[in-house]
């Protein structure tokens, strides 16, 4: 598993390209409610999501555009980590 540091804490980098990758280069730079679960279902590819994926997860959430659906649906499939 790859990481990548920003700011000095270490977020992984599978999960931080397909946030980018979803956002850019097509549709309107929102994650949408079908890429959250694509998101969701690369942090939980191991036996259970590590705290690293975890704060992965938040940083994409704060620094990254939703649709209001893919909002909800991030914060519901989060609250269940």
């Amino acid at each position: 598993m790859a990481y990548q540091t920003i700011d000095g804490i270490k977020y992984e980098k599978e999960l931080l390209d397909l946030a980018k990758e979803f956002t850019t280069g097509r549709g309107e730079g929102k994650l949408s409610k079908e890429e959250v679960k694509d998101l969701f279902k690369s942090a939980s590819d191991g036996q259970t999501v590590t705290e690293i994926e975890k704060l992965t997860l938040q940083y994409i959430r704060k620094g990254f555009e939703f649709t209001d659906a893919a909002a909800k649906d991030f914060d519901e499939a989060f609250t269940k980590l």
